[in-house]
């Protein structure tokens, strides 16, 4: 049985959409799964859920798992919403995305792109990502 201070450091958040995320504060992390068709308004919905979470914290490290994204829905004008106005963690945090296929690959590289961040990595697998996000 779990103690409450475990509980209390690891929640899941299912949001109206294929998403889900948890933050683990012992671990200083937040796993995100997203699924089907990946949009801006979707991605605004995590965010916007994530900023009024009070167990985030913006230097925590993410994993954004995109390997069952099926259709990407952002344009140009999207991708650079989603990096100058939307993403809520710290140009400091270490944000690992793991993908499946070109597609997914693609917009995971705009976002490391235009967030100009040395500490954007993409992988093939989710343990190939905690074992970069855990080598701090």
């Amino acid at each position: 049985m779990n103690s409450p201070d475990a509980q209390a450091a690891k929640r899941q958040t299912v949001l109206p959409a294929p998403i889900d995320y948890a933050i683990d504060t012992a671990k200083m992390l937040v796993t995100v799964r997203f699924a089907n068709k990946l949009t801006v308004a979707d991605i605004g919905r995590y965010a916007s859920q994530l900023v009024v979470d009070r167990s985030f914290r913006d230097n925590f490290s993410e994993i954004v798992d995109l390997r069952e994204v099926k259709e990407v829905g952002l344009g140009a004008q999207d991708f650079f919403k989603l990096a100058d106005q939307i993403d809520p963690f710290s140009p400091k945090a270490k944000r690992a995305f793991v993908v499946r296929t070109s597609t997914q690959y693609h917009a995971a590289r705009m976002h490391q792109i235009l967030r100009l961040q040395r500490n954007i990595r993409i992988f093939q697998t989710i343990e190939e990502a905690e074992k970069w996000v855990r080598d701090r």
